[in-house]
């Protein structure tokens, strides 16, 4: 399965997401029972509160995304340990733009 993830864009300059690659890479939490899953894009939600990030997993899925994950930088706050505040906004759009029967993952590890 082909994931695109959308991460915070205030932690991409401390945070490489090397452990978003190595879950998925792993099968391991979001990404456990899913069978085998690739990396296919990896963008931040162009900043608060997050707007963007709508129209990226659109693109993403364009591009061949099967799946759609939010990182747990936007869901459980690492590393900085401040979760979104627009999380269930942002999780909401995409959800409603991409329809019922496409995969949102509402966080990574």
């Amino acid at each position: 399965m082909k994931i695109g993830i959308i991460r915070c864009q205030q932690t991409e300059d401390i945070c490489p997401g090397t452990t978003d690659f190595v879950t998925v890479a792993n099968q391991k939490g979001a990404f456990a029972g899913l069978g085998e899953c690739t990396v296919m894009g990896f963008v931040s939600c162009g900043g608060c509160p997050g707007k963007r990030a709508v129209h990226r997993a659109e693109e993403l899925r364009e591009r061949g995304a099967e799946a759609i994950a939010l990182a747990s930088c936007i869901t459980k706050g690492n590393p900085i340990g401040f979760p979104c505040p627009n999380r269930e906004m942002m999780l909401a759009a995409i959800k409603r733009k991409l329809g019922p029967d496409f995969m949102v993952l509402e966080h990574t590890h």
